[in-house]
């Protein structure tokens, strides 16, 4: 198979060998991963997209549907229509919002099941918090480049569900509307990357303050600004759950967050009581990467908060995710960032994407490389080509 990214024996400087990389991510998103997503990842007829497929590219017929993996599809296309990379995307997205709202929402217009059968059913019918971030996410975007009256509808709706049935006064989100426990940071976080969408497509004039407000919550009971260790299981008050679970912490996360946070600085004066931005950054940077593989410098799939390793499999979403914090790191003028973040595209690409069918990936390796699945997951194209078009706009603007 012909190598996506080309490698060399002896690097490029930072900015020339960025600018190559992200024009080869570009061509795979622009010429392999959208089309392939667009065609064996969607049921053309019905107009939703699949959940799982097979190794060689069939859908996975007999996999449950998770709401948010439509929502996140839904977001790809339409995005990928605004930067001109798929040339049907906004009709895709619109196709499988108009699905969307048919087969997953709640009687009464009251937010969205968490899963459906495989034949689009209701089988969970929780209002999860972290699916409803999606939501928000999905049809600001589709809105975006559609302009569709039924979109922008759907978003104030979803975004009035959210205030009255899964918000807490002090502004954290519940679970789902079943109060289940533990809470996590992961809505939260997503609800946050949400809330700047909201304000980047001009949806409404207050993501930004919806976002901040997020923030203020993950930095008041998630996030230590001191040591940049970022929780993921708390209790109903919000305090790290006892045993294992409450010491557990997501190296991918916290790799996320470093991107979260300088785009949210990109869009205006920040706060950070407490802490400067690129002191969290670097000690968020620092965290994730403290247990990382020796030689590929992957990031493993947890750790705890002594910095000893929990789960030594490394899904792909968090590589993107590394390479993500790398980017935005490289574009705030850090010194290396540039270099760091091609070199964990490079790899990335060279172990998950070029052995897969082409447009897919491989989804996670066990600690001695093996493969553990060999289905395609969708979810994982959210990371994927988010992280394609932020090495595509970081290039840019370095060059």
């Amino acid at each position: 198979m012909t190598p996506i990214i080309a490698h060399h024996s002896a690097p490029n400087p930072a900015e020339s060998r960025l600018s190559e990389i992200s024009q080869g991510l570009q061509a795979w998103a622009v010429t392999q991963a959208l089309p392939f997503w667009a065609t064996w990842g969607r049921d053309a007829k019905a107009g939703h997209f699949h959940e799982t497929l097979m190794p060689d590219g069939s859908p996975d017929l007999g996999a449950n549907q998770r709401i948010r993996v439509q929502a996140r599809q839904i977001y790809v296309y339409a995005h990928a229509f605004h930067l001109g990379w798929h040339d049907e995307g906004a009709n895709l997205s619109l196709q499988a919002f108009d699905r969307l709202m048919q087969i997953g929402r709640s009687p009464g217009q009251q937010g969205f099941h968490h899963l459906l059968t495989a034949a689009h059913q209701p089988l969970d019918t929780r209002r999860d918090s972290y699916d409803h971030a999606f939501m928000v996410l999905a049809f600001a975007w589709c809105w975006r480049v559609t302009g569709e009256a039924r979109v922008r509808t759907a978003l104030e709706e979803t975004l009035a569900f959210i205030d009255m049935k899964l918000s807490l006064p002090d502004g954290s989100l519940r679970e789902d509307d079943q109060e289940t426990l533990p809470r996590r940071q992961n809505p939260h976080m997503h609800m946050f990357e949400a809330m700047l969408a909201v304000h980047e497509t001009g949806a409404r004039d207050d993501g930004l303050q919806r976002a901040d407000r997020m923030l203020d919550v993950v930095l008041r009971h998630c996030l230590d600004a001191r040591t940049g260790l970022l929780g993921e299981f708390f209790d109903e008050d919000f305090r790290l759950v006892s045993g294992t679970e409450g010491q557990i912490v997501e190296p991918g996360h916290m790799a996320e967050w470093v991107w979260l946070l300088r785009r949210r600085a990109s869009m205006g004066p920040l706060a950070l009581p407490g802490t400067d931005l690129d002191s969290l950054c670097a000690r968020l940077l620092a965290n994730a990467t403290a247990t990382a593989e020796p030689g590929t410098g992957f990031l493993i799939d947890e750790a705890d908060r002594a910095g000893r390793a929990i789960k030594r499999t490394r899904r792909m979403w968090p590589q993107t995710e590394l390479a993500k914090a790398h980017l935005a790191q490289c574009e705030a003028g850090v010194p290396g960032a540039g270099d760091k973040a091609a070199e964990i595209l490079t790899r990335l690409f060279a172990d998950y994407v070029e052995p897969a069918p082409h447009g897919a990936w491989l989804d996670q390796f066990g600690p001695e490389g093996q493969l553990i699945s060999q289905r395609l997951p969708a979810s994982t194209f959210y990371h994927v080509f988010v992280t394609c078009a932020e090495a595509r706009r970081v290039a840019a603007w370095t060059a």
